[in-house]
């Protein structure tokens, strides 16, 4: 056997060559390079198998076609295409490949693999997700294509034989049951149905764009895009999740909807089976009918508008038919409950009937229309009367005097209400100026207020509430992107399609109007890249709101403290939202017109657009300082747990130094995914991450603290420099802690740093027992006197 131990990138290995340690196989255009495990030899035997061997040890570790021997090859060769597929095929290029990784997803699905049944072979590609993140043996969880009836895409645990998620039967352009993911510039979905094969892939418009979908351990599916930049993976879409997703939760004849409360309620038609157990929010029970059918003759069809399709493992289906036939095929079938359009695009086509409870139905955005069959008494159809022949004249003339006399007076109305509009408008016009805010001390803002809190080269846009409304979807839970003390944050679409981020006053704010002006008082006067962008407000009737441009991203704790997501966000991406971090917080202290302390320096609290920048954000409890004023002193202490400076924390005392230490806690959190607060490790008995990061430093042991899927992809000196910064921004003592300045000068230079001195909070029962009343990452007030 041959050793391929010269440094050259090939994509071929033949029969009896061997990889070893070290060496990697590479596809001509160097797209993918899925072999990346160290120990071992792989191989291709004679017989076309590919062999995954213990190092010098004979013992077959993994095999591809185990007890399987192909008696036609003659010279077998691996190859790896450019598309990341795998292959075994003869070394003269004839015939088809011997095996191929795309045969078998496993956790990654690329563009040009199939996921579905070859209905020939009988090969069933399904998506098997890894036990762990470093574990890749079978995990727990399953994605694949049931064909029973129409075809559907299931997400189940191994063990239990109910799925837990349905995507819905393909539409045309979609599975049904997710419209939002469509084809678009990046990919094309295909979906094919015939008496061969049954599956689902995609093909990339732009074939330099790299990208997968990843099913992770948790059994959560997520696209990937690859980001040259960065050299790491982004995440650009993830399944919507919500509390409708769940396979049968409204059971069978409920329909759930995630922006009523409660969720599920039963089709019209319909009522709840066991009343008892829908008012307790039990509804697995489901419902059923209010009528009992009377087929043939007396039973119509009820049509459902923008529903997730029925479960179809028991449906019928034709491709042909038209939407008319299906209705005739269903009401000559006294077994048929429901039938609806296949193929959603132009005018609709195909046939698909069910003949089994209908379940698992929600309510979705731009779906096709569902049509039940129910008795007619439920169809709220309502049949004109026919006039009578035998009716006399002088009873028609006394109707038709009637009916001059009713018409009359609703006009008469009409017009009263009509004038008692524009009456209301008028004075609606002259009071706009003065607005009241729904808290409990009934403070009021108005327009002179926005004006003042302008420059005169920033102009902020005033939106209706009408228009705020529909980009919302009126507010919907589906488009929530957050809430906290001061209210809710709302993803809105204009009808320009640009996206934007809406921060409503919660009626009941306990922080309320005094942050609301806080908020609209700094923001609108700053202007930097790693700042949030303000693009107007919304004052009128009871409601108060700022318009804010929309990250994509969201926040980044929600990605350094997400097991999944915090493998997503590499070294190189880390470091860069570091250095972005710096950049805005030396704006605020130095930089602007006026030197402001942000006071709430938080991860949540820091946003990340499309590339990963980050933008800081939420100023409701952010302070001006005058040129000569380098502190402040409060018995309001506001905050976040883990973040406040011990100065702060205990005599109320803050500074721009406040802010340097919630933003070393910020990098050391950054480098090693975990929370200060509530921190933990099973060899440490440190109270908080500050003072684990110390200790390691001190023992010449900092490079621990990274989180484990970066270590082999960081570089060194930036991760050690970083936590060096962040353990000097710590420090107990305020005066000891650099300046904003000095910390971006720090990471643009390669010098000697100071030695850092123990940091604050660093023994046990250090903390004030007032700063520990309050849990994980709320804000906090203490009232108490200093």
């Amino acid at each position: 056997m041959s050793d391929l131990r010269i440094c050259r990138a090939q994509d071929t290995i033949a029969a009896d060559e061997a990889i070893h340690d070290g060496h990697t196989l590479v596809s001509a255009d160097e797209m993918e390079k899925p072999i990346t495990d160290l120990s071992g030899v792989f191989r291709v035997d004679t017989n076309g198998s590919l062999l995954v061997i213990a190092g010098s040890n004979t013992t077959t570790v993994w095999s591809s076609n185990p007890g399987r021997i192909s008696l036609t090859t003659k010279n077998p060769v691996a190859q790896l295409l450019n598309p990341g597929n795998l292959v075994v095929r003869d070394q003269s290029g004839q015939g088809s490949f011997i095996w191929q990784s795309f045969d078998h997803p496993g956790d990654a699905f690329l563009a040009g693999m199939k996921f579905g049944k070859d209905l020939v072979s009988g090969r069933d590609r399904r998506w098997s997700s890894w036990k762990s993140l470093d574990d890749p043996s079978p995990g727990e969880y399953l994605a694949f294509m049931d064909t029973n009836g129409f075809p559907q895409l299931f997400f189940k645990e191994v063990q239990n034989p109910v799925p837990f998620l349905r995507f819905g039967p393909w539409n045309g352009l979609t599975f049904n049951g997710m419209p939002s993911h469509t084809s678009n510039s990046l990919f094309t979905h295909k979906f094919v149905l015939d008496d061969k094969e049954v599956y689902y892939g995609y093909t990339l418009v732009n074939t330099s764009v790299v990208t997968r979908v990843y099913f992770s351990p948790e059994g959560d599916a997520f696209r990937l895009n690859w980001i040259e930049r960065t050299q790491m993976w982004f995440l650009y879409w993830n399944a919507d999740i919500d509390m409708c997703s769940r396979f049968g939760q409204c059971g069978s004849y409920g329909r759930c909807n995630p922006k009523n409360s409660p969720a599920c309620s039963c089709m019209e038609g319909f009522e709840p089976r066991n009343p008892d157990e829908w008012s307790a929010s039990e509804w697995s029970s489901g419902c059923r009918r209010r009528t009992a059918l009377s087929c043939p003759n007396g039973d119509g069809f009820r049509v459902f508008k923008n529903v997730k399709m029925p479960d179809t493992r028991r449906s019928w289906y034709n491709q042909s038919m038209t939407l008319g036939e299906c209705e005739t095929a269903c009401k000559q079938n006294c077994s048929c409950t429901a039938y609806a359009n296949i193929d959603i695009r132009i005018n609709g086509s195909g046939c698909l009937l069910w003949f089994d409870d209908l379940i698992d139905i929600r309510t979705v955005d731009e779906s096709q229309d569902l049509y039940v069959r129910m008795a007619i008494s439920d169809l709220n159809i309502t049949i004109p009367s026919i006039p009578q022949s035998t009716s006399k004249p002088a009873d028609s003339n006394k109707k038709r005097q009637k009916i001059v006399v009713v018409v009359s007076f609703l006009s008469i109305l009409v017009i009263v209400i009509l004038i008692l509009a524009i009456l209301y408008g008028t004075r609606s016009k002259r009071k706009r100026s003065q607005v009241k805010f729904p808290d409990k001390t009934a403070e009021t803002i108005d327009e002179k207020y926005i004006m003042e809190s302008q420059d005169d080269d920033t102009e902020l846009s005033s939106f209706s509430l009408t228009k705020i409304s529909k980009s919302t979807n009126n507010f919907a839970n589906d488009k929530k992107l957050g809430e906290g003390g001061f209210g809710s944050v709302y993803k809105g679409v204009l009808d320009d399609g640009q996206e934007i981020a809406v921060k409503r006053l919660s009626k009941t704010s306990r922080q309320g109007l005094g942050e609301f002006k806080n908020e609209l008082k700094f923001i609108a006067k700053l202007q930097h890249r790693n700042l949030v962008k303000l693009l107007g407000y919304c004052i009128q009737r009871n409601e108060s709101m700022l318009i804010y441009e929309y990250m994509p991203n969201k926040s980044l704790d929600l990605f350094i403290f997400d097991k999944i997501k915090s493998s997503i966000l590499g070294w190189s991406d880390r470091f860069h939202i570091i250095h972005g971090i710096a950049r805005g917080l030396l704006y605020l202290h130095q930089d602007s017109r006026f030197k402001i302390v942000h006071r709430d320096l938080k991860a949540s609290n820091i946003l990340l657009d499309v590339d990963m920048n980050p933008k800081i954000s939420d100023f409701g409890l952010a302070r001006m300082f005058t040129e000569h004023e380098n502190e402040a002193n409060t018995n309001n202490i506001v905050g976040t747990l883990g973040y406040l400076s011990p100065e702060y924390a205990l005599d109320g005392i803050f500074s721009e130094k406040s802010d340097v230490f919630s933003f070393g806690v910020l990098v050391l959190e950054i480098v090693s995914g975990k929370k200060n607060q509530g921190f933990s490790h099973e060899n440490d008995d440190s109270d908080n991450l500050l003072a684990h990061a110390w200790r390691l430093f001190e023992e010449g042991k900092a490079m621990e603290l990274l989180g484990v899927h970066m270590r082999n992809s960081c570089v060194a000196s930036e991760v050690l420099r970083s936590i060096h910064i962040g353990l000097l921004c710590v420090q107990h003592h305020a005066n000891d802690r650099p300046t904003m300045s000095s910390v971006v000068l720090m990471f643009g230079e390669e010098g000697a740093l100071s030695q850092p001195k123990q940091p604050a909070f660093f023994a046990k029962g250090s903390v004030p027992q007032c700063y520990l009343v309050s849990g994980n990452d709320i804000t906090m007030t203490t009232l108490e006197p200093r």
